[in-house]
């Protein structure tokens, strides 16, 4: 049943400004994948110009990764602590200092401290933008304003793409040894510049002013977000949530929390944890693998881009219409079909013909489509107010464990004795194990108030 809030309709002069504040807030995933993918163009040219061997490149690649897992640890300690904006204005800061020292570094130690600077803003940011969104935003389009968070991630990865390959077109290999690989990493302080900017025309979230006791300074935002006529009841709500929660973060292990920290683990893990970065990050060398060249497994490596962006459209259109439990099961269930296609193809050699590029590209549309967006969507809504920063930030550290065991290990296991077919036949099952665990432990929480969804954990 629809919730009073979630029946609401939103103001005419309300909901632009809730969108502007929210597209701010998601700029911390374009940072998020514009990082990520950077190395990717410029990681060829590092190894050449500082004679990188084998363990070196992983640490090049790695020590971003690495940052980001105290990020996040960080993250929830400081924001409830000195507030949402503030520490994404640091992430900000710090995004900017990395891509500027990773692009002059005088030695490789130097860069691989730059990268590792650079991954504690974007681990923090990784928590911080659903966080600061989740808090913000009405119940009606919640799940549609968090979800841009995912898309600006995956446009930031293809604007990268496009920017790496407009400045290694620029000169000959090398150029682009010299001098190539510190345009495509200093690139970033353009977006860094532009977030740290716009950070100062939003205001704090309104449930850390009144967890601080700024219900003034909370209640002109709410204005704002809802209209006068709603403000007020809903900061009410808000201060009665607050005052019946201890704050610590022993009460997330008590019976009433217990299941949604359990929730928010396992969704942060096998969103990783079921191939998606494995074909993200190793794409072309999957596509040249099985004999496409150069050209062909780069154009194929685009295609997944489109096809992640046109589908991440479709899960902010469809999230808070369609319900985020309803959008997990069915992408998870296309996933397990599509991993299944994708381990059969290499386990009978079925490479050569379009087969195992329509499974990759399907599995792609079914995870833009619910597990890339929707655990940042639930992880943002289904804590107390006091706690969600401490909890969101053990859960967006769990995640980058994830990600840190993807990148280190998929290409021990794609070159090893399992091949493609065990590699994707483990993501299958891990698949397997998050859709029973989602139907029979995840609660719908669409159009419905974070205080709402907090109770609902209790009875």
């Amino acid at each position: 049943m629809e919730t009073l809030h979630a029946t609401q309709t939103l103001p005419a002069n309300t909901s632009g400004f809730v969108f502007k504040v929210s597209v701010v807030a998601a700029l911390g995933g374009l940072l998020f994948g514009y990082d990520t993918a950077v190395i990717a163009g410029a990681i060829g040219f590092l190894e050449i110009k500082f004679g990188l061997t084998p363990v070196m490149v992983g640490w090049a690649a790695s020590s971003a990764i690495w940052g980001c897992v105290l990020g996040a640890m960080m993250a929830g300690y400081l924001s409830d602590r000195f507030g949402r904006k503030k520490v994404l204005i640091i992430t900000a800061v710090l995004f900017f200092v990395s891509s500027l020292g990773a692009a002059i570094p005088q030695s490789f130690t130097q860069f691989v401290l730059a990268r590792f600077v650079g991954g504690l803003g974007i681990g923090a940011a990784s928590m911080l933008s659903p966080l600061y969104i989740s808090e913000i935003a009405p119940a009606k389009i919640r799940g549609q304003l968090v979800s841009l968070y995912q898309l600006a991630i995956v446009l930031g990865i293809n604007l990268i793409y496009f920017v790496n390959f407009k400045i290694a077109a620029q000169g000959d290999s090398a150029w682009n040894v010299e001098w190539g690989w510190r345009y495509m990493l200093g690139s970033g302080t353009l977006p860094a510049f532009l977030f740290f900017v716009l950070l100062f025309l939003v205001p704090e979230s309104p449930r850390w002013l009144i967890k601080r006791r700024r219900y003034d300074e909370a209640l002109q935002t709410l204005e704002k977000v809802n209209g006068k006529e709603k403000a007020r009841e809903i900061a009410d709500e808000i201060q009665s949530a607050l005052s019946q929660e201890n704050g610590t973060v022993a009460e997330l292990f008590s019976p009433g929390l217990r299941m949604a920290l359990v929730a928010g683990i396992v969704l942060a893990l096998f969103s990783q944890i079921t191939g998606i970065n494995a074909i993200i990050y190793y794409a072309p060398e999957i596509f040249k693998s099985i004999g496409f060249g150069p050209e062909s497994a780069f154009l194929q490596t685009v295609l997944i881009g489109v096809i992640n962006t046109v589908f991440t459209f479709v899960a902010i259109w469809l999230i808070d219409r369609a319900g985020r439990k309803t959008l997990l099961m069915w992408g998870v269930g296309g996933m397990i079909v599509c991993l299944l296609g994708i381990a059969l193809c290499f386990q009978y050699n079925i490479t050569q013909g379009p087969w195992l590029l329509l499974f990759i590209l399907a599995y792609i549309a079914c995870f833009a489509s619910s597990l890339g967006p929707i655990p940042w969507v639930l992880i943002s809504e289904i804590y107390p107010t006091k706690t969600r920063g401490l909890a969101m930030s053990f859960c967006t550290l769990v995640l980058w464990i994830g990600v840190v065991f993807i990148t280190q290990f998929t290409p021990v296991l794609l070159k090893g004795e399992m091949g493609g077919a065990g590699t994707f036949g483990i993501f299958l099952i891990n698949a397997v194990i998050l859709l029973i665990f989602v139907w029979r432990k995840i609660p719908e929480t669409k159009q419905r108030t974070l205080e709402e969804i907090e109770q609902s954990w209790k009875q």
